[in-house]
């Protein structure tokens, strides 16, 4: 069966009874080359566990499956069981979660399902939960080996941006604090059903064995990086401190002393600029 082919999934919707859901933001893979390229190069092989978020009608499902020792893949759309049911049938290595991810304890699991096996994720993330279901990914400080997701090419540009360059955003700045993230490849609108109006590219995010800053308070350390692109072409002392609640004049003072400019805007900080920053409102807060 190739699932590919508009014909076949067309006849497997009609079979099924199956219709989009337009809030899950659903686009259905018809590039045969994708997945087989998002399995290697996010390092399914034997002995690896996979993790999958969004099953789809299951194409990346049978390209991890076919490659590594088990799947489990999250799926919140029960409306595609059916299908699943018949595109998966001939894999006995992959468990099909019906659940929301955002709601799923990743680290019990990946110890119930992948007992001594390198762990992967692999996903096609729909647009709207791109940067939520990221960070869950990195926050909980899962234990696996890579993350390689296909997400909207706007996002993946800022995402992959250099943290200090005009392209860098908060999502940008939280990301690399966990993770080097790393584009991989950009897929064309045309390779979707229904073709959306934005390309994508699949990145990779590499994960460091332990954040290369040291930050003590570290829902502090977001809110302060939120705070600071909230309003990202002002001069960022004026939305960090009336969010704080610090005098301007104390906080530019306290950024001159930390050798950062009073008048910096958010994008112009480096990543140990924007953690100094973070010290310096975590000092003041305690004031």
């Amino acid at each position: 069966m190739k699932l590919t082919d508009i014909s076949t999934i067309r006849q497997l919707f009609e079979k099924h009874g199956f219709s989009f859901t337009k809030s899950l933001g659903q686009n259905f893979l018809i590039n045969p080359t994708v997945c087989p390229k998002i399995a290697e190069m996010g390092g399914a092989g034997k002995n690896v566990g996979a993790i999958e978020i969004g099953t789809g009608i299951g194409v990346l499902t049978r390209e991890l499956a076919k490659r590594c020792e088990k799947v489990a893949a999250i799926e919140i759309d029960t409306g595609l069981k059916p299908i699943l049911d018949e595109t998966l049938e001939e894999y006995d290595n992959v468990e099909v979660i019906f659940a929301d991810v955002m709601e799923t304890d990743l680290n019990k699991l990946i110890a119930e399902k992948f007992p001594d096996m390198d762990v992967i994720v692999c996903a096609n993330l729909p647009y709207y939960i791109t940067s939520p279901v990221i960070m869950k990914l990195l926050e909980e400080k899962l234990p696996i080996k890579a993350i390689t997701v296909m997400v909207q090419l706007e996002a993946a540009d800022r995402i992959c941006a250099a943290v200090g360059s005009r392209e860098c955003g908060a999502i940008t700045a939280s990301i690399n604090y966990y993770a080097k993230p790393k584009k991989l490849f950009r897929v064309n609108r045309g390779s979707f059903m229904p073709a959306p109006n934005v390309d994508s590219a699949v990145i990779s995010l590499e994960r460091y064995e332990q954040p290369p800053y040291k930050v003590d308070n570290e829902p502090l350390f977001f809110e302060v990086i939120k705070q600071a692109f909230a309003q990202r072409r002002k001069q960022l002392a004026n939305p960090v401190s009336a969010y704080f609640k610090i005098p301007k004049a104390v906080l530019a003072e306290k950024m001159t002393e930390g050798g950062i400019p009073a008048t910096a805007r958010a994008e112009q900080l480096t990543m140990a600029e924007l953690v100094k920053l973070y010290e310096i409102i975590d000092e003041l807060k305690k004031e």
